[in-house]
């Protein structure tokens, strides 16, 4: 992936106040314009001039009133993403309408979450896993599925980089079949990853996930390409997953993925929000993850993005491995309008 495609969705209330959410819109990165046109013609008709102080309430409405579209056309990612993006948007207002930082408002306790450097590709892993290091990260995820060798000695050099104590997890983004899945994890278990993540394509049946769970140490993690309540609900069941990994901004939003969130914890399972895009989803989720609690870590893109830095500025400074949130209300930030407008592709 070698873009960075975002789109941001701003709702505004009768007496000026704002609330930012981004919608999922990675692949194929032409989606964004796309997604901004569903929310103009068939979203904005449905949000004008009606009360919004009851985002959960408003997303299940806005899922129900396009559901018979959503068939019709086959769009059900696109048209799910675009209500995640817009629920997100709603609980920046409701938080910045109360005077409250949005992980307060959705029930969290503490600030502080802890995060891991994501998106360390094949090519020189080491070095780029020192960088983030010296930028404050301690844990960090590799992505492999380039071939046996490669995967498995970029795996050795990391953990050799990092030491026995840093937490190493990798991501072979539904690389292999079962049997080559079950091989490759067992040549990782001397390195002990704290998880390998989507080893299998997403969609492939429940009885794979459990057989190639029942024959290795290394603890599984999926849940960025599930969507709705029953597949996640079947996931738990399941047990397939010791990492459970959902995205706010491609399914469900704040208002489902809190709830998610706790279910996971319920479970005995560790949840750690799935994320990469601009800096309106990154901060969602961070407030996300520490509204929910527990030992979960969030997902931060290590490669260069100049829009998310602008958009979140100071709020996503890692130190020793953790970001702390403030006390300023709704998600912390606003995006500062005028700037945005070097990387914009498209406005409605």
């Amino acid at each position: 992936m070698h873009e960075r495609p975002a789109l941001f969705v701003r709702v505004q209330d009768h007496d000026g106040t704002e609330g930012w959410g981004e919608v999922w819109c990675n692949f194929p990165a032409c989606g964004a314009e796309h997604r901004a046109r569903l929310i103009d013609t068939i979203f904005a008709p449905l949000l004008v001039a009606r009360p919004i102080d009851n985002p959960t309430g408003i997303t299940d409405e806005l899922a129900e009133r396009t559901a018979v579209l959503a068939i019709q056309s086959g769009e059900f990612g696109p048209l799910r993403q675009c209500i995640a993006g817009i629920d997100i948007a709603l609980w920046d207002l409701a938080a910045r309408r109360a005077g409250l930082p949005l992980w307060r408002l959705l029930g969290g306790t503490s600030p502080e979450i802890g995060v891991y450097a994501s998106g360390i590709n094949p090519e020189d892993p080491g070095r780029t896993a020192r960088r983030c290091r010296e930028e404050g990260h301690r844990a960090f995820k590799l992505k492999v599925g380039f071939g046996e060798r490669r995967d498995l000695d970029n795996v050795k050099a990391m953990r050799e980089v990092l030491g026995g104590d840093a937490v190493l997890a990798v991501d072979a983004n539904q690389a292999w079949d079962v049997d080559t899945a079950i091989w490759m994890a067992m040549g990782m278990e001397p390195f002990e990853p704290a998880w390998l993540e989507e080893p299998l394509r997403a969609d492939r049946p429940w009885a794979e996930w459990k057989r190639l769970a029942a024959a290795t140490r290394v603890p599984l993690a999926g849940g960025e390409n599930l969507s709705g309540f029953t597949q996640f609900d079947d996931a738990l069941a399941h047990r397939a997953f010791a990492v459970v990994q959902p995205d706010a901004a491609k399914w469900g939003g704040l208002s489902h993925c809190l709830q998610i969130g706790r279910r996971v914890r319920a479970s005995g399972q560790r949840y750690c929000p799935h994320f990469l895009g601009g800096g309106v989803g990154l901060l969602a989720s961070a407030h996300l993850l520490a509204a929910v609690g527990g030992d979960g870590l969030l997902e931060i893109d290590i490669n260069p993005n100049p829009l998310r830095a602008l958009v979140c500025g100071a709020a996503g400074d890692v130190r020793e491995g953790r970001v702390v949130l403030d006390e300023t209300p709704g998600l912390g930030i606003v995006p500062d309008t005028a700037a945005l407008r070097a990387f914009l592709v498209s406005r409605n």
